[in-house]
């Protein structure tokens, strides 16, 4: 049995060398707004807010999830220049419902997994180290800090671009969900889902790591 000590879920900051991700908060709504307005052609598979209104609608259900210790969202910013280029977070952490003595407890509020997820960048910021960056981060917290079992994500079956990121990031597919929601261009969304197990993850990260110093 291996504990882990009792880590809350909680707002944090994630560094690299490329992107820093620190949490979302209203102060950030014309930035986050900003990034939302460059070219809009590849969100055809994600909902991304395009006014005022929506924008902080969005952030402030993300920081009442958050605040319920039900999600951990964040602003993605670009270290190289320092503007916001998006948005990402942490959500639906899953709770096996282990028992002291039993041989996969590791402790009072350990999560056994995490989805990320909700993910999107400005134009600029896509195809570049960042959103793989912030990936690594994420799922580096995730199995280091909180200790979890597995790291989910999904993305709409459709949206190919989606599932070839998350699929270089090691990931592997579990499988396409039908009709599983509403999908960002109205129409009801198929999701095709993947995981991260924990035994998978030093070799995912080494291979990461690896092809970020590639660039």
């Amino acid at each position: 049995m291996t504990e882990v000590a009792t880590r809350p879920i909680a707002p944090v900051t994630l560094e690299g060398a490329h992107v820093r991700l620190e949490p979302l908060s209203l102060a950030r709504l014309e930035d986050l707004l900003a990034a939302a307005s460059e070219s809009r052609e590849t969100y055809g598979w994600t909902w991304v807010p395009d006014t005022a209104a929506a924008m902080r609608e969005y952030v402030e259900v993300a920081l009442d999830l958050a605040a319920k210790q039900q999600a951990v969202p964040f602003t993605t910013i670009n270290r190289a220049t320092g503007l916001v280029v998006g948005s990402t977070r942490f959500a639906n952490f899953e709770d096996h419902g282990w028992k002291p003595g039993q041989a996969f407890y590791r402790g009072a509020g350990a999560p056994d997994g995490v989805e990320i997820g909700w993910t999107w960048l400005a134009a600029s910021a896509q195809r570049t180290r960042i959103n793989s960056e912030a990936k690594l981060l994420m799922m580096r917290h995730a199995f280091s800090h909180w200790g979890v079992r597995v790291v989910r994500l999904q993305t709409d079956s459709r949206n190919s671009r989606s599932r070839a990121a998350i699929e270089r990031l090691g990931c592997q597919l579990d499988g396409v969900v039908r009709a599983h929601k509403a999908a960002a261009d109205g129409a009801i969304r198929d999701s095709a889902t993947y995981s991260m197990l924990e035994s998978e993850w030093p070799a995912a990260e080494a291979a990461l790591m690896q092809r970020l110093a590639r660039g």
